[in-house]
């Protein structure tokens, strides 16, 4: 088997479906199975996968476990040499599979990379490559400074903004809405850590393989739209904005507190504290609920 393209899903029905209809009309020269791990769905998403999808592997959770762990569960069942994270508000492009895998057969030192990754509006969205985030890349990020200085590599580090969207580069984080891993990753560092509810497992994950040797690329000439926000955290709004936060936090306890000097790291950490209230504030206001950043 060459790849195994694992998904989580709470309460996606519709947006799954379209998911899997878009891989399935995409024809490729690679085999492939689906695994899916569903948390306790009541929308129906179950008896849609049974009836619509019956060769798709699902694996059932009683109730929402987030994110990480099911994953766990969908990429530890996957026999490919390749596994490839999805979330389930994605549509797959033509071409997208035999793209990525092209690639990594032809760059063994690469040992995770992602598409190009579109809004809904067909515009990039920039998370899908990204920096560390280490605290001078966040600080510019959250306080706008990237948005004042377009193509700035001082202060465009977070998303990467200096880099042409439609160059293949040499990133050090993308998203885990598509990123496909060699299993030899996987084999040398394990999964994702699971601490780690919801979020930030991506950077962290990318962050060990980077540690481990292995390099991660960005490779736009495969593409996939990510509607953003339309998964299974909507249903969970306040619980999803704490987790974020925590993970954020957990993240950066782990792998970059040791390099800065206390005073930074306690900045740090009640900056986080104040945009989690912040989040919480504007959340309670808002009629529509999101977690993290709205997607056009």
């Amino acid at each position: 088997m060459d790849l195994s393209i694992c998904i989580v899903s709470f309460n996606t029905r519709d947006l799954l479906r379209g998911c899997l209809n878009s891989l399935l009309s995409s024809a490729t020269r690679y085999s492939y199975e689906v695994i899916i791990t569903d948390n306790g769905s009541s929308d129906g998403s179950q008896e849609m996968l049974a009836a619509e999808f019956p060769r798709v592997q699902v694996i059932y959770n009683d109730s929402n476990q987030g994110y990480t762990r099911p994953m766990n569960q969908a990429l530890q069942a996957g026999v490919g040499r390749y596994l490839m994270q999805l979330n389930p508000d994605t549509l797959m492009h033509p071409g997208l599979i035999d793209s990525l895998l092209d690639y990594m057969d032809a760059s063994p030192q690469v040992g995770i990379c992602t598409p190009k990754v579109l809004n809904s509006d067909g515009t990039l969205q920039k998370q899908c490559r990204r920096s560390a985030a280490r605290p001078w890349d966040a600080v510019s990020y959250v306080l706008g400074l990237s948005r004042l200085f377009p193509g700035s590599r001082f202060f465009g580090r977070y998303l990467m903004e200096y880099l042409p969207e439609n160059q293949i580069a040499e990133v050090e984080a993308v998203s885990g809405s598509c990123m496909l891993i060699r299993r030899a990753v996987i084999d040398q560092i394990g999964y994702l850590d699971e601490q780690f509810f919801a979020y930030q497992e991506d950077t962290e994950f990318c962050f060990r393989a980077r540690k481990a040797g292995w390099k991660i690329f960005y490779m736009p000439q495969a593409q996939i739209t990510h509607y953003g926000g339309l998964g299974g955290s909507r249903f969970v709004p306040y619980r999803g904005i704490f987790a974020w936060h925590r993970s954020f936090f957990l993240y950066y306890r782990k792998h970059l507190a040791r390099e800065y000097f206390f005073l930074i790291n306690w900045l740090i950490y009640l900056g986080i504290g104040l945009k989690l209230l912040l989040a919480l504030l504007i959340n309670a206001l808002r009629k529509e609920k999101i977690v993290g950043t709205k997607k056009p």
